[in-house]
């Protein structure tokens, strides 16, 4: 043992530490786990006591002698290449990022909804049946839990990937009481064909109002606010419609008109945009949160956020807006 310990403390001196490289290969060969000195050591262990005590404090020596040498040699290339900077330099210009466009407008109608009192709750993007589908009124036969419309968790078939934020204000009627007003933002995923109008995945901004006596006359003067100040347009309609969780449901066009090219191609020629659905939140969701429908009412809506930003920057193809294309987003 005594050749094979002189060896070791002779490679140790011999080894020259000059940059951050050799310090690493130092620690490697000889103090890592399977370094020399730690294997010195595991031989050390099957010695007999007296050999242990007539090695034991030169092979104790001979690490602190290792650690030594890697601290100072460590120390060393530090420093030089601390010297090796020139503070002088100009520093290089970094480009400014930019807020992403549905970033945009989701900030926007946020922003509108909270000067009237509205908070914004989240909730989690995988949700189990009661929250997606049962405590919404959804029917076991309703389209929307088939595999060709939702993506489900393939080993229990009892949760999928959200397909609206609706249920997100289930949790929040669930956990707390009336009056609730909250606006619900996120992604949902749907089972579609990716083209340049739709995805798989996109993101909604949904609203919940309930109190005592709310009607749709309120919902309509929260959408009629909404529509003067995100587009400007003090002109809105609403057609009759179908939605499992509301009852009487509608949707909501606003009055674009027909000044140039550009609204012409926007609402097929006829003035109207589609902007989003609503309705007054039916008895039987109230019911399924605990909330009493004889003492509460309220309404709901919901919006595309995706489809707000085409229509807003005249984009041509929804992939865009998540290719990550920075020639693209510069332009935000």
């Amino acid at each position: 043992m005594n050749e094979q310990i002189a060896k070791i403390e002779e490679a140790i001196r011999a080894f020259k530490i000059g940059s951050s490289e050799d310090a690493e290969q130092f620690r490697l060969s000889f103090l890592s786990r399977k370094g020399q000195i730690p294997t010195l050591f595991e031989q050390f262990k099957q010695l007999p006591g007296e050999e242990k005590r007539l090695y034991g404090k030169t092979i104790n020596a001979l690490k602190q002698q290792a650690e030594d040498l890697y601290k100072e040699g460590l120390q060393s290339v530090q420093q030089k290449q601390q010297q090796s900077v020139d503070y002088t330099r100009s520093v290089k210009d970094l480009p400014f990022g930019n807020r992403h466009p549905l970033s945009v407008i989701r900030d926007e109608i946020i922003d509108i909804f909270a000067r009237i009192g509205f908070d914004v709750s989240y909730g989690p993007e995988i949700e189990d049946d009661w929250h997606n589908f049962s405590a919404l009124n959804f029917p076991e036969e309703h389209p929307a839990r088939d595999m060709q419309d939702t993506f489900f968790v393939e080993k229990n078939p009892d949760f999928a990937l959200r397909t609206h934020t609706s249920s997100v204000q289930v949790r929040v009627m669930e956990n707390e009481k009336p009056p609730i007003r909250t606006i619900s933002p996120g992604r949902v995923y749907r089972n579609e064909a990716i083209s340049a109008r739709s995805h798989c995945f996109f993101h909604q901004i949904e609203g919940l109002y309930i109190d005592k006596g709310v009607s749709f006359a309120d919902l309509k003067q929260t959408i009629l606010y909404f529509a003067e100040q995100f587009f400007g347009k003090s002109k809105i309609r609403m057609r009759p419609s179908y939605f499992p969780f509301t009852e009487p449901s509608a949707e909501v066009d606003v009055y674009w008109g027909l000044n140039n090219e550009v609204d012409y191609r926007l609402t097929k020629g006829t003035g109207w945009l589609e902007i989003m659905g609503c309705g007054m939140v039916d008895p039987a969701v109230l019911q399924a949160s605990n909330i009493d429908p004889e003492v509460y009412s309220g309404f709901a809506f919901g919006m595309g956020v995706e489809r707000i930003a085409l229509n807003r920057y005249q984009i041509p193809d929804i992939r865009m807006l998540s290719e990550n294309d920075m020639r693209f987003l510069k332009q935000f």
